[in-house]
């Protein structure tokens, strides 16, 4: 998407849109005086790798249901506490 630019006073009155238009891509700069000062862009946050021993090491160790989801809440729906 392309940037758009915004003085600092209409910056400041439109923060919460301009906020909504960055998170959704749009980097908006930010002028004062006319030159660029600063710049809101979205955040990239970085994912951690999955562990996948440890996961599958968690989930060997709990305990199973005794019956099925479907069945629970069909059960809970039929004794009226769903």
């Amino acid at each position: 998407m392309t940037d758009q630019t915004v003085s600092v006073r209409e910056a400041k009155a439109r923060l919460s849109e301009l906020a909504e238009r960055a998170a959704d891509g749009v980097d908006i700069v930010i002028a004062k005086h006319g030159r660029p000062a600063a710049r809101l862009t979205t955040v990239r946050r970085t994912r951690k790798p999955v562990d996948l021993e440890k996961l599958q090491a968690l989930t060997r160790a709990m305990p199973t249901q005794p019956e099925n989801a479907s069945l629970a809440i069909r059960r809970m729906r039929d004794q009226s506490r769903y």
